[in-house]
């Protein structure tokens, strides 16, 4: 028996299946698009949008409405300075009249000088001599001058005066032959008002000059304010005789007579 040569190994052939190939094809998957109705290519949207990216919201910007934010402002101020008044009233009436009295300007304070000349309170008769002029303090007659807002044309003593001033009174004087409206709105001041007396007096080297004890301030004008303010202050509380009384005194004009010599002289 011959035995046959051993031919080339053989190698199963294979079939390569490409895409046009009808067999082996595999079956086209089901595009999600398909299955949900919408078309290939497009992005799948879940329930309510989900996996959308919300759109940003567009901010317009407007011009900023400065009406409201002013009035504020006002409301903010005028609150500032009803607090700052309230503030600076408390403490304006918590001033002594002392106090008041010194931050009226041109006041002069002549009981800071302690003249013995103007700090005497004794009762002495007849014509005294008295260092300011008018006087504002110093020995005196024993009877005041009516200081119940009396208002007297003519000159009066110095020395019934200067026992007005003793017991609280503001005197108001002006120069002999001042105009006429100006003396009316000086006794607008003084007329009917109880511790105020008013008379012209000679060689008055101002226009006006008011005296309460200790204290003196002259002026050139019936219109200024100081004279109010020194009414205010002084009036009542520059008495070194507190409650003494105004009325049933002196009411006539001229100087004090010189005492009669004791008879039998």
């Amino acid at each position: 028996m011959s035995m046959s040569t051993p031919g080339p190994e053989r190698v199963p052939s294979t079939v390569k299946v490409d895409k046009t190939s009808g067999q082996g094809k595999p079956p086209a998957a089901k595009s999600a698009g398909a299955k949900s109705g919408t078309r290939p290519g497009a992005r799948p949207q879940g329930k309510g949008g989900k996996g959308r990216k919300p759109t940003a919201p567009v901010t317009v910007k407007g011009s900023r409405n400065w009406g409201p934010i002013a009035v504020a402002g006002v409301v903010v101020l005028i609150a500032v300075g009803i607090i700052g008044y309230g503030v600076f009233a408390s403490i304006k009436g918590t001033e002594s009249w002392q106090d008041k009295a010194a931050g009226i300007e041109g006041v002069v304070n002549y009981r800071a000088q302690n003249n013995p000349a103007i700090n005497a309170q004794d009762h002495k008769e007849g014509p005294l001599t008295y260092v300011t002029n008018p006087p504002v303090g110093g020995a005196h007659n024993s009877v005041w001058q009516n200081c119940m807002g009396d208002v007297y044309a003519q000159p009066i003593a110095n020395e019934h005066a200067v026992h007005s001033l003793e017991h609280g009174a503001v005197w108001v004087t002006y120069k002999q032959g001042l105009a006429a409206d100006q003396v009316a709105k000086l006794q607008e001041k003084v007329q009917g008002r109880d511790y105020m007396l008013m008379s012209p007096i000679a060689n008055l080297d101002k226009n006006i000059s008011l005296q309460a004890w200790g204290y003196q301030l002259k002026v050139d004008n019936a219109d200024d304010k100081r004279i109010d303010q020194f009414i205010q202050a002084l009036r009542l509380n520059a008495s070194l005789e507190p409650n003494a009384a105004c009325s049933s005194g002196n009411t006539t004009t001229g100087p004090l007579q010189a005492a009669a010599p004791p008879a039998g002289n």
